[in-house]
């Protein structure tokens, strides 16, 4: 079989620093966004040493070399915007971090990352960055690829997928789209042609890495889906989002000058480094990408309006004031351990105590999320921590502020840490019960930080419990 070549003067082979974590990308990714937002602003140096010293704490790095550590920061920092840099040596966590450590969103933080994200950036040294000026590279790969998937669904009358090959060669690589823009209709009809004749691609994994970052990326955002990790198709449950990433007119400037003329300097990139990083950490709270946590776990729009019925019978039970909404991930956690917490106390033939389970609104900072009652009518006060991923996550820590950690001093026994973990095709619900008593015991560790840094074997303490969804 023949394997297609793009013509050698439109070949052009754009790339992006690749982190060397991967494969465990998301859960590297919640755990150094918890270990940066609780840095303070600080000289470069040594918010380069406190984040080095965060980095060797993630499960199997102690005893990495400090190249290795300091390869995972700078990845860290200009790959993902992490770090906000300026121009007076000072370092301090971006706010796409903060955004990631407090809601534990993974999916909104890809759909956040893939949205600014463009060719030329910082995200890669200053002599690539170059090199892309100078052959007019001026391409967002996630937009470029839901515009070519959107008008590949509306021709054909279907949602038909592209492989990593395709999107590599006849993308990624290809200076007709990269730098001149070229249609989506031409760029379908050529990988048509190659289709009916039968042409393959090079897949060998240095060749097509980049572009295969960024199609794993937009399914973790969950922007596409596959069933084989080779074809990748629209998410039909994602309409609202793909539209905004197609219609969206954002891009970093601060090269254009350079690419227009196809030529620059070192020193003029090196001047828009820290207006790079602005950008990425720009205030994006009017594109609202958090995850609706319903389209994600259903499997199609009939499961969708399911749960999201369950969830609304859920709301009404519970008289809260506010529209209910499956944005939100805090309230929408609670309101799934508020179901689970109401059907417990119905499988255990105890439905008289429904009533006295309450979510607490947060503006009475009592230091839990959800007061129930255990089947002899003692009180249960349950804080909810809520994270949602693509991949199912592993996890050895939780943070609790300074009231959640005085609440369950008092409480004790009582007081239930419950951790809802929500990613494609599982949920799991972990309890840590009466921490400040396991700490004491010397089964968990703490460390004091504006509240309580808690780590912990989940093997040896807590439990995980299915997740019970309200019925009647």
């Amino acid at each position: 079989m023949m394997e297609y070549k793009i013509p050698e003067h439109f070949y052009f082979r754009i790339h992006h620093a690749r982190p060397r974590f991967k494969n465990d990308v998301e859960n590297v990714l919640i755990y150094v966004a918890e270990s940066i937002a609780k840095l303070e602003p600080m000289p470069e140096a040594d918010f380069a040493q406190r984040l080095n010293q965060a980095i060797y704490g993630y499960p199997g790095n102690a005893h990495k070399e400090l190249k290795t550590i300091n390869n995972w920061r700078t990845e860290i920092s200009s790959l993902f915007g992490f770090v906000q840099h300026n121009d007076n040596d000072i370092a301090e966590a971006g706010r796409r971090a903060k955004e990631l450590a407090e809601d534990g969103d993974l999916v909104a933080f890809f759909k956040t990352y893939l949205y600014s994200f463009q060719y030329p950036g910082a995200h890669i040294k200053s002599h690539a960055i170059l090199e892309q000026i100078e052959h007019g590279i001026h391409f967002k790969p996630a937009q470029y690829i839901l515009r070519l998937l959107t008008h590949i669904k509306k021709v054909e009358g279907a949602n038909i997928g592209l492989t990593k090959g395709e999107i590599c060669h006849c993308v990624f690589n290809d200076l007709r789209v990269t730098r001149d823009g070229e249609d989506v209709s031409l760029v379908w009809e050529r990988i048509k042609a190659n289709r009916k004749n039968k042409l393959t691609y090079d897949m060998t994994g240095d060749v097509i890495r980049y572009a295969g970052d960024i199609v794993d990326y937009m399914e973790i955002a969950n922007l596409l889906k596959t069933w084989d990790s080779r074809t990748y198709y629209l998410n039909d449950l994602e309409t609202e989002t793909i539209v905004k990433f197609i219609e969206s007119k954002e891009w970093f400037p601060g090269y254009d000058r350079m690419i227009a003329s196809r030529s620059g300097s070192l020193d003029a990139i090196n001047s828009v480094y820290f207006d790079w990083f602005s950008f990425v950490n720009r205030d994006m709270d009017t594109t609202d990408f958090k995850t609706d946590i319903l389209a994600y776990i259903a499997t199609d729009q009939q499961e969708y309006e399911a749960l999201k019925n369950t969830g609304k019978e859920i709301t009404d039970r519970i008289e809260a004031e506010e529209e209910f909404t499956t944005k939100d991930i805090g309230d929408m956690g609670e309101n799934l351990v508020h179901g689970h917490e109401c059907m417990r106390v119905k499988i255990g033939g105890r439905e008289d105590l429904i009533h006295l389970i309450k979510r607490i609104p947060t503006q009475f900072a009592v230091g839990y999320d959800i007061s129930s009652v255990e089947l002899d009518e003692r009180k249960r006060y349950i804080e909810v921590k809520t994270t949602i991923s693509s991949k199912p996550l592993h996890f050895n820590s939780v943070h609790l502020t300074r009231n959640e950690w005085n609440t369950a001093s008092t409480t004790r026994d009582a007081y239930y840490v419950y951790r809802l973990m929500i990613s494609k095709g599982a949920t799991k619900l972990f309890l840590l019960q009466d921490p400040v008593g396991l700490y004491k015991q010397d089964k968990i560790n703490m460390i004091p930080n504006d509240g309580a840094d808690i780590t912990f074997d989940p093997k040896a303490v807590g439990r995980f419990e299915d997740l019970l969804v309200w019925r009647h």
